[in-house]
């Protein structure tokens, strides 16, 4: 049976935009109960500024106590500049993430710093990344569209992510940062972007803003595609639309992927613990249809 590569991104994206403050035993507890139930492909936390995003003011303390356990170097940690990085290794991380966007108007308001301009920054990292023989993952944002210009020209995506196949990634995360995506744009962006790269490096992060994201995910499998990031629980609003559901819910995905005869390793009661746990610290209910489904037929 093919298994495919979920990569969970509650820790670091399901939870930054959350107002409640969690402690770092929480947030330690939660990535071991994810950890159980067989994901092995964790989103840690991020190397920010506290000031710009609070719930990532105890990442340096996070990663340590992550470090030294048994498949620690799987955990990834979001790195937006040099001076984050500086912690990673001092923390001694092994895998981080970088980031861009296609849009200069979002990247402005996100990181005060136009795409090219990001992009300089982000390649300084990678050179002293690898220099330290540190993994890099990317993530690119906006690449189905943007909530403050709209539609994003295809050949910004192929750009971005070019760029970033300079650096060496590993691979590359492809964001509905609004939940726009249509089954027929990411069809027509996924076999563009296997013009220029590996489908193997090809990793798609849907929302389920308007409920496309388990067609959009069929799509991405129909092109070969098999690796998808996920939020526990549904975790982590949209931003850009009030009252949305944000990332798509990794139970919604792995229903999803079994039910077209793939292998995804995970222990559905166990990740259901690990949902109900995080979901219960932040006071939330999920916007996940599969989690609500499991949890009244345990």
């Amino acid at each position: 049976m093919e298994e495919v590569k979920i990569v969970e991104v509650g820790p670091r994206d399901g939870l930054q935009n959350e107002k409640r403050i969690l402690s770092c035993e929480d947030k330690l507890n939660y990535i071991m109960l994810l950890k159980k139930s067989g994901l092995r492909h964790i989103e840690a936390t991020s190397f920010v500024r506290p000031q710009s995003i609070p719930q990532m003011g105890d990442a340096q303390e996070l990663a340590t106590k992550l470090q030294g356990q048994e498949g620690s170097d799987e955990y990834i940690y979001l790195v937006p500049n040099i001076k984050g990085l500086e912690i990673a290794k001092k923390c001694g991380v092994k895998n981080i993430a970088l980031f861009n966007a296609t849009s200069d108007t979002f990247s402005q308001k996100n990181v005060n710093a136009t795409v090219e301009q990001c992009y300089e920054r982000i390649k300084l990292v990678a050179q002293q990344a690898d220099q330290n023989n540190l993994k890099k993952r990317a993530y690119i944002s906006t690449v189905f569209g943007c909530p403050y210009e709209g539609e994003i020209s295809l050949s910004k995506v192929i750009k971005a992510c070019e760029d970033f196949l300079k650096l060496g990634v590993y691979e590359i995360s492809f964001g509905d940062t609004t939940g726009v995506a249509t089954p027929k744009k990411v069809k027509m962006i996924i076999q563009e972007l296997k013009k220029i790269m590996p489908t193997e490096k090809i990793a798609m992060h849907f929302h389920d803003t308007y409920g496309m994201a388990p067609a959009n995910v069929y799509v991405a499998l129909e092109e070969g595609v098999r690796i998808f990031d996920s939020s526990s629980g549904g975790l982590g609003g949209c931003p850009y639309a009030k009252g949305a559901s944000g990332n798509l819910g990794t139970e919604d995905l792995i229903y999803s992927l079994e039910s077209y005869g793939l292998k995804t390793g995970i222990d559905k009661s166990a990740l259901l613990k690990a949902s109900e746990f995080i979901l219960s610290k932040v006071q939330k209910k999920s916007s996940s249809k599969v989690y609500s489904v499991m949890q009244e037929n345990p």
